[in-house]
């Protein structure tokens, strides 16, 4: 038998019937004893054939006998939650929306289900994917309508925001249970943390939380991804290129390089873990540059409390992490916005160096922080840099003269003198980089300037900083300081050559090992930036570096080779890495200093009114 072109015995009937009576009655019988009905509503809840016109009748009815939906119904609530609605028809988003503001109003034991339910959302969507008998989950990227999905999310998170205004204080372990495992997809994250930081524009009482929760996801995947494996993976990546370029060529007879017809190829970061850090820097520098500026114009307030936020996560996260490489350019990329901003991070900075109450394993990191943010910004002006290195000189020598005076003889200890050492190799570097700007205009006044700075009597003192610091930046800093002549260090180094310091450390695994490559476990976390999406926004800020002219100058028997070029040659090869390990510098020295060490600051200050 036919019925509009159907047969009827053989197709399954249009699902527009609906079995059992209204959601009230259903309660009611509920209540009495009878489950019948009610298990057969959360059944055709549940059916993934539903109809919208069908969710838009059962809405209609739950808001109706809202006020009987409680604890009781905890099942029946999970089964309405759970109802496909985002991406559906406008009539069941609105209905759908109208239904949560009711149930969180009349009840709010339900507040944390409905959170969750719409923070499920804020990823793409699971799909399976079969391969070799082998069911693959992975996220739907292909999805054209996330953002309109993400932005009923949004909207339905605001309603509820709206009705409950403590929905803050439940929020955020909510945010911190959903968030994706860092080995999920880059879609995945980056999706995941642009709705995030999208929620702290209308619950901005979170936002400091939400930026700690992020930053810690990406030290995870920043620390996991060393400099030594991504540079591995891209020189792989390129070789593969070439290869198949080559295979082209001789294919299609092509002398042009292809490389120039497929920007894409270039633009992706070639090892998977820093990829996905790769997508998640590229989030949050746009989320960044978004909140500080307004049509165009940096908003003063606006940049000011979120400095204030990521400095709590700079603190909290990313100055006791030891060898991440990129999270820290966050910071470095708000500073370029403006000089006040750069300044106030070297005040910053400089504080904790300083400071006798600060762990010595954190000032040495602020002073690691803190030369090669000098080093690396081009946009901190010279008469910063001098202002910088006045400081970190005058607190060097106020240290040098409390040993001095100490009745005990001053020896090369890098558990006691661990920051003294760090601020040393922190002017070193910054001299490195910076020398020629302070002699270029005027030769005559940078040479008085460097000479003022009484170089000579740090590198000769006896705490010896030249026999700990890096041996590639103490070369490097030797055949600068001879070509002007303002230190003569070779003497000096070729006499600790003489007397190998052995220096012992706990490496990550609580192991004790000997190493005299990197005694102070010296880090320079505003290395050269690797990863290629988020990198483009650095690199017109970043201070390469800059052969010297006159190689001849290095000494052959310090064992430093002249220049092959490279942007960063003098440290290759120079500098450890602590892979996988979030936490502490691994050469944990104590809390307490337990030297003369707590030398206070002069009372000068660079920071400047923002």
């Amino acid at each position: 038998m036919d019925i509009d072109g159907r047969d009827f015995l053989n197709t399954p009937p249009i699902k527009t019937v609906r079995f059992g009576g209204s959601v009230a009655e259903t309660l009611a019988k509920h209540k009495q004893g009878d489950p019948g009905d009610y298990e057969l509503l959360k059944h055709q809840l549940a059916d993934p054939e539903i109809k919208d016109s069908q969710i838009v009748s059962w809405l209609q009815e739950f808001r109706g006998c809202v006020t009987q939906l409680t604890k009781d119904h905890e099942q029946l609530i999970y089964s309405v939650l759970r109802l496909p609605w985002v991406g559906r028809s406008q009539a069941v988003v609105e209905e759908y929306m109208a239904f949560l503001s009711n149930l969180v109003s009349a009840q709010t034991v339900f507040l944390c289900s409905c959170l969750k339910m719409v923070v499920s959302y804020f990823t793409p969507r699971r799909v399976t994917i079969r391969e070799g008998g082998v069911d693959i989950s992975d996220s739907d990227d292909e999805d054209e309508n996330l953002p309109r999905n993400f932005d009923q999310c949004h909207q339905a998170l605001q309603l509820i925001t709206r009705y409950v205004p403590s929905t803050s204080h439940f929020l955020m372990p909510i945010l911190q249970e959903k968030f994706p495992f860092v080995q999920k997809s880059s879609r995945t994250l980056e999706c995941y943390v642009h709705n995030l930081l999208r929620v702290t524009v209308y619950i901005p009482s979170i936002r400091r939380d939400v930026l700690e929760l992020i930053i810690g996801k990406m030290l995870k995947l920043d620390v996991s991804a060393s400099r030594s494996d991504i540079e591995e993976a891209e020189e792989n990546a390129m070789q593969d290129q070439r290869a198949e370029e080559r295979t082209e060529e001789g294919l299609f007879d092509m002398d042009e390089d292809l490389s120039a017809d497929h920007p894409s190829r270039i633009a992706v970061t070639a090892h998977p873990v820093a990829e996905r850090l790769d997508a998640l820097m590229a989030v949050l520098m746009a989320y960044v540059k978004d909140v500080c500026h307004v049509d165009g114009s940096l908003h003063v307030e606006r940049t000011k409390e979120l400095y204030r936020d990521l400095m709590s996560a700079f603190d909290k996260l990313i100055l006791p992490t030891h060898a991440s490489c990129h999270v820290q350019y966050t910071l470095f990329y708000l500073c370029s916005f403006r000089l006040a901003l750069a300044e106030a991070f070297l005040d910053h900075l400089w504080k904790i160096l300083q400071s006798p109450s600060q762990p010595a394993v954190l000032r040495q990191a602020a002073a690691g922080y803190l030369g090669s943010f000098l080093a690396r910004a081009k946009f901190i002006p010279v008469l910063t840099v001098r202002a910088c290195l006045d400081l970190l000189l005058s607190w060097i020598h106020h240290y040098i003269d409390s040993q001095d005076s100490s009745d005990r003889q001053a020896c090369c200890d890098i558990n006691l003198h661990g920051p003294f050492y760090t601020a040393c190799q922190a002017v070193f570097y910054t001299l490195i980089f910076r020398h020629r700007g302070m002699l270029e205009g005027n030769m005559k006044k940078g040479l008085e300037y460097l000479q003022s700075l009484n170089l000579e009597r740090v590198v000769m003192c006896q705490l010896n900083p030249l026999k700990v610091c890096l041996p590639s930046v103490t070369s490097m800093f030797a055949a600068i300081t001879r070509k002007y002549q303002v230190v003569f260090c070779y003497t000096i180094i070729e006499r600790n050559n003489r007397y190998v310091l052995p220096v012992i450390r706990s490496s990550a695994g609580g192991d004790r090992v000997t190493t005299n490559t990197n005694p102070l476990d010296s880090f320079f976390p505003f290395d050269p930036y690797l990863l290629k999406r988020s990198g483009q926004l650095i690199e017109p800020l970043f201070q390469v570096w800059e052969e010297i002219a006159d190689t001849e100058l290095l000494p052959t028997k310090t064992g430093q080779q002249g220049s092959r070029g490279d942007e960063d040659d003098f440290l290759c090869g120079e500098t450890t890495q602590t892979e996988g390990i979030v936490g502490m510098t691994p050469s944990s020295y104590d809390s307490n200093i337990r030297s003369p060490s707590s030398v206070g600051s002069p009372p000068i200050t660079f920071q400047r009114p923002f």
